[in-house]
């Protein structure tokens, strides 16, 4: 799967899943445009990726927050002025500040995690799918999560909006078809990085993944980058409006238990919904 020629932009590029996947792309003899908030920390894994793989230019970073559609805008025009054209788009770019029982929510958080992964999905879907379609065609991987798929008790929004990216993969690719553009998605399990070291560290939950895992490993970002490495070639062009599960076969059995984490903070009672008298 070679990427001689081709053009992508990968955002939430700065850590994680889509500094791995930007590196793979790179290595593969793609150029490549990563894109997120922390201008500092993108810089830095531009230089990582561009020393790790000997490709010195092959890499540009450009700070954009994805959930302002005119930053969005402005950083696919780079990635299009960066590689000549756009050819594909891998959407990492996503998160949570929610996590607790529904009946405590934090609103506001739940607004900003919807406002994250559904609207700055849609805004670089929006905008990148106008330079795939320029283009002829090319294939837009959208970074979902098991969470969409199995139930998460206690992950607040982060379910809830990665399922609304689940189908707006359908949908697009049913709308994008035709210009042959597709679009897919995938769901990680559980990812060793940086984000999920404080699961890994808790000896009870890393034991309950195992135990929900066919698979018994923790997932590696080279499994995801090789995913999307794939949707993303000529590998796959009858491929379209799918979401593949990357997760070791966690979909088989069942989202995890954070009770252990969380019956602290909240209580028993707290964790079936029960909401304490305040007066």
């Amino acid at each position: 799967m070679s990427f001689e020629g081709k053009s992508i932009l990968v955002t939430g590029g700065g850590s994680g899943i889509g500094a791995g996947t930007a590196e793979e792309l790179v290595r593969r003899g793609a150029t490549v445009t990563i894109i997120g908030r922390g201008a500092e920390r993108l810089a830095e894994t531009a230089r990582r990726i561009a020393q790790a793989t000997g490709r010195e230019g092959a890499v540009r970073a450009h700070a954009a927050d994805v959930t302002d559609e005119d930053q969005v805008s402005s950083a696919v025009a780079a990635a299009v002025e960066h590689g000549g054209g756009l050819d594909g788009v891998v959407a990492c770019a996503g998160g949570s500040e929610t996590i607790g029982p529904l009946t405590q929510m934090d609103t506001e958080a739940w607004k900003r995690t919807v406002d994250l992964n559904v609207n700055g999905m849609m805004f670089t879907l929006k905008h990148a799918a106008r330079e795939l379609v320029a283009r002829g065609g090319g294939s837009f991987v959208a970074i979902s999560s098991i969470a969409a798929s199995n139930t998460h008790r206690w992950f607040g929004a982060y379910g809830v909006t990665k399922s609304a990216v689940d189908h707006m993969v359908g949908l697009a690719a049913d709308e994008l078809g035709a210009s042959r553009v597709r679009v897919n998605g995938i769901r990680p399990g559980l990812i060793e990085t940086d984000l999920v070291a404080p699961i890994l560290s808790d000896p009870v939950i890393a034991e309950d993944y195992r135990a929900s895992t066919p698979i018994p490993r923790i997932g590696q970002v080279g499994d995801i980058a090789e995913a999307a490495a794939f949707l993303l070639s000529d590998a796959s062009t009858w491929i379209t409006g799918q979401v593949i599960n990357v997760d070791g076969g966690q979909m088989l059995r069942r989202g995890p238990d954070f009770s252990s984490m969380l019956e602290p903070l909240f209580g028993a009672d707290g964790l079936r919904g029960v909401v304490a008298d305040e007066g």
